[in-house]
């Protein structure tokens, strides 16, 4: 059973994979290169390349990104190795097959937006299945590891290069169009790849911990970690630190306000969760002996 669902999920990455592709292409084809707007990275380049030249992209694309993938499959792995192959061979023919379809706008505006958006999501579907489409997120990865550089930073200053060469090929609105479809595509890279479901984190400095974690734990089902803490003026005092999605902060609020109004909560974000992620399937009454004043597991 185990191995079939392994099976199941491997061609599921696959799939959805191929539809990031499809997804990216698409975007590219249809709003960013009728209206001359470079996405960042190796597809800029080709963009450039076949705006000046006329070679087909879905070559250039694939053809640049090679060197990139040797450079970096010693580090990176074999599985990623193939699964960005995979998206990129699928990416490079799609290109082809969308480039004589009629541009979906002309329109500057709708093309930053909406192709920001299309690529955001495409390229968020590969990255969270395990893929990439450009070599050079992969060679950033590489250099963080080799000379501590940020890969954020390396990626972006690679990206402003581009722009700032494309301005002086196609002038400097096409440019700053550029910059901005990025910035766009970049945040729907996040939300795609973190999901909708995001997680939030509470921490709640009370003098009702004990009332508090107990209504959690019954009406959101999620565990709580309790930690004891001193206020400066205060004194002794309660601190319950949870992770949830947020959906589920309303309720939240709702109940920490009918148990103690005068608690103090603050509510970030969680990049990522490592561990078990624990909510409790059917709510029911906490066992009291079950409770620490730091739990061992991580809090969900």
């Amino acid at each position: 059973m185990h191995s079939e669902n392994k099976k199941t999920s491997g061609i599921l990455d696959f799939v959805l994979l191929a539809a990031g592709a499809i997804l990216a292409a698409f975007a590219i084809e249809e709003f960013l290169v009728p209206n001359t707007i470079l996405d960042g990275g190796v597809v800029g380049v080709s963009i450039m390349i076949n705006t000046l030249s006329g070679f087909p992209l879905g070559i250039l694309t694939f053809a640049l990104n090679i060197p990139f993938l040797i450079i970096s499959s010693r580090i990176l792995g074999k599985i990623f190795i193939v699964k960005s192959i995979y998206a990129m061979i699928i990416f490079s023919v799609f290109l082809e097959i969308f480039e004589p379809w009629v541009n979906a706008t002309s329109e500057l505006l709708l093309a930053v937006c909406f192709g920001g958006v299309f690529l955001g999501v495409g390229v968020g579907l590969v990255i969270r299945f395990g893929g990439c489409l450009d070599g050079t997120e992969s060679v950033a990865i590489l250099l963080n590891r080799r000379f501590k550089l940020p890969t954020g930073q390396t990626v972006l200053l690679f990206n402003v290069v581009i722009y700032v060469i494309a301005g002086f090929l196609f002038g400097f609105d096409r440019a700053m169009c550029s910059l901005l479809t990025y910035f766009i595509t970049s945040k729907i890279i996040d939300w795609v790849e973190t999901g909708l479901e995001q997680a939030k984190a509470a921490m709640i400095i009370t003098d009702e911990g004990e009332k508090i974690a107990e209504l959690i734990y019954q009406q959101l089902g999620r565990t709580v970690t309790i930690l004891r803490g001193e206020g400066l003026i205060s004194g002794e005092k309660v601190v319950l630190y949870c992770v949830l999605t947020r959906m589920e902060i309303y309720d939240l609020k709702k109940l920490i306000h009918r148990a103690d109004a005068s608690a103090f909560v603050t509510v970030s974000d969680v990049s990522e969760i490592i561990g078990n992620h624990i909510k409790k399937t059917d709510p029911g009454v906490i066992n009291t002996a079950d409770k620490q004043e730091s739990e061992n597991t991580l809090p969900s």
